[in-house]
């Protein structure tokens, strides 16, 4: 008997592979990749990146009805202060795939900026982040465990649901979620996405906060701390 091949790019698995840099290094500074003609992706490099010596990554995706402008901010001066790469994709419609159907041409797009930003730079497979608000917390979650071979770390915050079709690995996982959050609530999504992950054995850090579903600065801060432990401080 025959069995037929299942495709893991529709259950979420990215084809992306780390490799050494075959094209020039993009100076510092904020890059609008011309990778795609519809919501382009962004790359943030910080002064000082080496790149032939292995660079942090994080990638960061908006919420629903976002954009890279709007949710770039939260993280770019941590970027710029502590050193990594900041890659910031944009959804082709108003969120991301696996919101509205399931994986598709998101994640398509993802293997081709992340294969981008690894042509230029050398990646640090130690410290290669999904991270996001909202929906972008749901989609690093979803995305990120599917990853777990490429994904070191996933910061999700006030994220929705976790969709996960192809387990593999075991990133570590910071979530943070507002008490008073009433968009998604944290009963139904924080909390229960800790208990389903401590069950499962990941190494996760879960911290709650008295504030609504909006960014909370003081724990973004926390979760770039997690992501970057054991590295040294830029300068």
């Amino acid at each position: 008997m025959v069995r037929a091949m299942l495709d893991l790019s529709l259950l979420g698995r990215l084809a992306f592979t780390h490799a050494a840099p075959t094209k020039p290094p993009l100076p510092p500074g904020r890059h609008d990749l011309g990778l795609f003609d519809t919501r382009d992706y962004v790359l943030i490099v910080p002064e000082g990146i080496d790149a032939a010596r292995p660079t942090p990554l994080v990638t960061l995706f908006h919420g629903g009805g976002g954009s890279a402008e709007k949710i770039m901010p939260i993280l770019r001066g941590h970027a710029e202060e502590r050193g990594f790469l900041l890659l910031v994709p944009q959804s082709l419609f108003p969120t991301w795939d696996i919101v509205i159907a399931g994986n598709g041409p998101d994640r398509e797009r993802l293997d081709i900026g992340l294969a981008e930003v690894a042509s230029r730079f050398t990646l640090d497979p130690a410290h290669f982040a999904f991270a996001g608000h909202s929906d972008g917390g749901s989609y690093s979650l979803s995305t990120g465990l599917s990853n777990g071979h490429l994904v070191s770390h996933i910061l999700a915050f006030s994220a929705g649901f976790m969709t996960v079709l192809a387990q593999e690995g075991s990133p570590r996982v910071f979530i943070a979620h507002g008490q008073q959050d009433t968009q998604t609530p944290i009963d139904t999504a924080g909390r229960s996405h800790a208990a389903k992950l401590r069950r499962a054995g990941y190494e996760l850090t879960y911290v709650e906060h008295p504030g609504p579903h909006a960014s909370q600065p003081d724990m973004v801060k926390l979760g770039v701390e997690y992501f970057l432990k054991g590295v040294a401080a830029k300068g």
